[in-house]
């Protein structure tokens, strides 16, 4: 396996939905609704995604100053690419691009992924709290 992990700006709406899906990332995600999912990739400051060669098989979309925190929006890798270690290096680039040495970076875990991310080494939070959207 050679996996290629990069930043990758101009991702595709295409593959973008493709890879949430193939992850099922897509069951929580807009993605029948393609302006949306546009307009969550324009709106990032950092897409890095993971390639077999021309294959998207994982991408991590986060929203950072650069200077403090991270927030870390989607990480999603193909079922058929998982438990290969690629879901922590979308986590370990992203979190460098945004500046490791000055930001947190922080993430929403969803329910079947809390036992996951405690096993890449990211600590839990007790005192978050959030407004969910309306829709």
């Amino acid at each position: 396996m050679a996996i290629r992990i990069a930043a990758e700006p101009e991702l595709t709406v295409e593959e973008f939905r493709a890879v949430l899906v193939a992850s099922t990332l897509g069951e929580r995600r807009p993605v029948d609704e393609p302006e949306r999912l546009r307009r969550m990739l324009r709106e990032a400051d950092l897409i890095v995604t993971a390639r077999d060669g021309e294959r998207l098989v994982g991408v991590s979309r986060a929203v950072t100053d650069f200077s403090y925190c991270c927030y870390l929006s989607d990480l999603a890798v193909d079922v058929a690419y998982q438990r290969q270690g690629i879901g922590k290096m979308l986590v370990a680039e992203t979190h460098r691009l945004a500046g490791v040495e000055d930001t947190t970076l922080v993430l929403t875990a969803a329910p079947a992924a809390e036992g996951y991310y405690g096993k890449i080494g990211m600590q839990p939070v007790a005192s978050a709290w959030m407004v969910r959207r309306r829709r």
